[in-house]
């Protein structure tokens, strides 16, 4: 069954590569068509590809403790798993005559909520979490133990964190020689740039971004005063929903998609050197600089969120919303301390 099933997976990655391959030499060959570039090879390295972040079997239903806080996570926008009113001891005891009362940090929550229901179990399930609904639940729970004993009260703290995957992508840096720093060339070779990476990255659902371009002119060794174009750009993933075509498997997965970007960056670069560097013709005016092409995985959590595997050690890859007495202003990595700060997910501190 194994040999079976890899036959078509390794088909389709031939068919993968033979089609950005096909796309790649076309590109070249109209980069070639209107400009002459002329790029030697070079390619950066893969600093670092995530793990996808996936909260384990055992959080799918969440178990109370009565000497602290319990942490829970839930993605933004998401279903929670079932946070349960019992202990690990009670989880699979029998309960005489139980009941279940839960208080958020808007009061009393009632099982008509149409956001934040509790089961006939007892359970608090969130259907579609926001920011606001982060802080801590409190369940108090009343039983007997057996018929004859007196009634047990348990109270139960859980602190539950709205969390967001990061917001994560490579930024690329290249330098090309170029036509004089005001020419007309130079703006229409960038434009020309981008689109022939737009049309290569299309089927990924990945989006490239023009940080920087800037002509400077540059002392050489031995080459004396040249003119060089400073490329920056990112490639980033959108919504799959947005893309060109519906995406459902686990090739779906926004690093996955953003892996098989540089690799087609990549071998466009290598490409052009495999097709123009058999010219016996001198080099254009506009051409690649060897070495120059480098690339920077980033991560970045949105505003109002951060990471912190100490604080939050089973939701060590992903973006949790900062707890009051702190704040993320920007596309930072980690919430800064902020004694004023009063609110889930404050953005500023005042």
């Amino acid at each position: 069954m194994e040999a079976y099933a890899l036959g078509p997976a390794r088909r389709g990655r031939r068919r993968t590569r033979a089609a950005g391959s096909l796309l790649s030499r076309a590109a070249i060959l109209l980069f070639i068509s209107a400009f002459l570039v002329q790029v030697p090879s070079s390619v950066g390295h893969l600093v670092r590809l995530p793990r996808a972040f996936r909260l384990t079997k055992d959080s799918v239903k969440i178990v109370g403790s009565t000497r602290f806080p319990v942490k829970a996570y839930v993605m933004l926008h998401q279903k929670s798993p079932h946070v349960l009113c019992v202990t690990q001891q009670l989880r699979n005891a029998e309960l005489i005559d139980p009941s279940f009362q839960w208080y958020g940090p808007k009061g009393k929550v009632v099982s008509e909520n149409r956001t934040a229901q509790i089961t006939s179990t007892g359970s608090l399930v969130f259907q579609n979490f926001e920011e606001s609904m982060s802080g801590i639940y409190t369940c108090f729970l009343e039983y007997k133990p057996t018929v004859e004993e007196i009634v047990k009260r348990l109270q139960l703290k859980y602190a539950i964190y709205a969390y967001r995957e990061p917001h994560y992508y490579y930024q690329f840096t290249a330098r090309y020689h170029a036509a004089p720093c005001n020419s007309i060339y130079n703006i229409s070779f960038e434009k020309k740039l981008l689109q022939i990476l737009s049309k290569l990255l299309l089927d990924l659902s990945c989006e490239i971004s023009l940080l920087k371009s800037e002509c400077h002119r540059v002392k050489m060794q031995r080459a004396g005063l040249q003119n060089e174009l400073f490329f920056a750009f990112s490639v980033s993933s959108l919504d799959t929903e947005k893309g060109p075509k519906p995406c459902t498997d686990h090739n779906c997965e926004p690093y996955k998609r953003l892996f098989k970007a540089k690799n087609l960056i990549e071998r466009f670069f290598n490409q052009q050197v495999e097709i123009l560097g058999r010219r016996a013709e001198q080099l254009p005016q506009i051409y690649y600089i060897e070495g120059t092409l480098q690339m920077v995985w980033i991560n970045r959590c949105f505003p109002g969120y951060g990471m912190n595997v100490q604080q939050h050690p089973k939701c060590p890859e992903c973006c949790v919303i900062c707890s009051p007495g702190s704040y993320n202003p920007r596309d930072g990595i980690h919430c800064l301390q902020c004694n004023s700060s009063l609110v889930y997910g404050a953005k500023t501190c005042l």
